[in-house]
């Protein structure tokens, strides 16, 4: 039992369908985790992880008007619920100077590139384009410039002949599954 208590507490920030999001709850609840997906904040109402979150039982809130809103929201509910962590996964929104100022805790995001390569969107297409022979996906602290914080977890795969940036996408989805669950335990 005090195991469970010792663990951290994370707050995920999502946009999207929740695939990392999925993956990490289903870590968090094994006995050898170190954390526990406590909160779990959306900027889109109709964003496909929320729906983990209720299967789980998490405490999850929406915030789908301006960042400002988003971020002030976020502050409140992170220091109400003693959040630790905080993880973006699928979370497309870049927040405010203000916000990374605020909150005093590490903000990790997960990134479908071996950064400083490829910042930013359509990183398999571009991979796929610039005739890369390796992709992968990053875990970084986030900073004020955009995916440029410092690198905590790569990994990286051999990109196919054959891939498409559909292929790649999913062969990369793979490997940011277990490199969000290292990096996060790597820094507790």
């Amino acid at each position: 039992m005090e195991r469970l208590n010792s663990k951290k507490k994370i707050a995920v920030f999502i946009s999207g369908k929740g695939s990392n999001l999925n993956n990490l709850i289903k870590y968090s609840q094994l006995n050898k985790s170190l954390f526990k997906i406590e909160l779990v904040l959306s900027n889109k109402a109709n964003a496909g992880g929320l729906k983990f979150a209720e299967l789980n039982k998490i405490k999850n809130y929406i915030f789908d008007k301006e960042i400002q809103l988003f971020e002030k929201g976020a502050i409140k509910l992170i220091s109400k619920f003693k959040i630790d962590i905080i993880c973006l996964a699928g979370f497309m929104r870049i927040l405010s100077p203000y916000f990374l100022k605020e909150v005093k805790i590490p903000i990790l995001n997960i990134h479908p590139s071996l950064l400083p390569k490829l910042k930013g969107l359509n990183t398999h297409e571009r991979a796929i384009k610039a005739k890369y022979k390796y992709s992968g996906c990053t875990v970084h602290f986030v900073n004020n410039e955009l995916d440029s914080g410092k690198k905590i977890v790569q990994k990286k795969i051999k990109i196919l002949k054959k891939d498409t940036p559909r292929s790649l996408a999913k062969r990369i989805l793979k490997l940011e599954h277990k490199a969000y669950i290292e990096a996060i335990e790597k820094i507790i």
